[in-house]
């Protein structure tokens, strides 16, 4: 038996999310390894889940300038690039809407079945305010895309614009569809937050619970 990797270990250790210890033994196999990518990815992913923004896009660069026609790498930067948005100040974040936009849109491109790159933009062009890019229309684009490859991303998508603009009523039919082809613990979520957060119906949250329940 040949001994173990460390990057069969670390690859454990991240599964377990030991994401310190997984690091280190990356770090080690990545310096006998400089070209091992999936070692740059996991690196990526462990400082995207430590918050480590910078670090995350700085692996994630390496990915998509050396695979640029690979849509996750792209849309792995541009998630980064956008949560380093989130967490600096607005004037700053400005700078950087451009690239997260086109990180997003370039991962759809590349991919026309690319589910988490069009749920990225369909929450980009909503929370973005229309003066720096923001549109209901876009995100409408990208969720009718959703709907063509996942009936019930489309319908979670469709609920998630309708409820950010308080139009309660349809996000509820919206995120029923969903949950009746869906019935996961994702499409249940969003119907039951609906219900006790923003309809303010605890009879239906609780019928909605009890029925999932069972």
């Amino acid at each position: 038996m040949m001994a173990e990797t460390d990057f069969e270990k670390a690859e454990k250790l991240f599964k377990q999310e030991k994401y310190e210890q997984a690091k280190v033994l990356f770090e080690n196999y990545l310096k006998s390894n400089p070209n091992n990518y999936k070692t740059i990815e996991y690196l990526g992913d462990i400082a995207g889940h430590q918050k480590k923004w910078d670090e995350a896009i700085k692996q994630y660069k390496v990915l998509k300038t050396q695979f640029s026609k690979t849509s996750n790498y792209w849309y792995k930067y541009g998630g980064a690039l956008g949560m380093k948005a989130k967490s600096v100040n607005k004037f700053k974040a400005l700078g950087m809407i451009d690239e997260v936009e086109k990180s997003f849109l370039t991962a759809a491109k590349l991919d026309t079945k690319h589910i988490e790159s069009r749920w990225a933009l369909v929450m980009l062009y909503i929370e973005l305010p229309g003066i720096v890019g923001g549109s209901e229309t876009k995100a409408k684009k990208y969720a009718e895309e959703l709907q063509e490859l996942s009936k019930v991303d489309g319908y979670l998508a469709k609920g998630y614009i309708d409820e950010y603009f308080s139009r309660y009523t349809k996000a509820e039919a919206n995120y029923m569809k969903a949950h009746e082809i869906g019935n996961s613990k994702t499409t249940f979520q969003k119907l039951y937050n609906l219900y006790l957060n923003k309809i303010k119906d605890k009879t239906k949250a609780k019928k909605l619970k009890e029925q999932f329940e069972k």
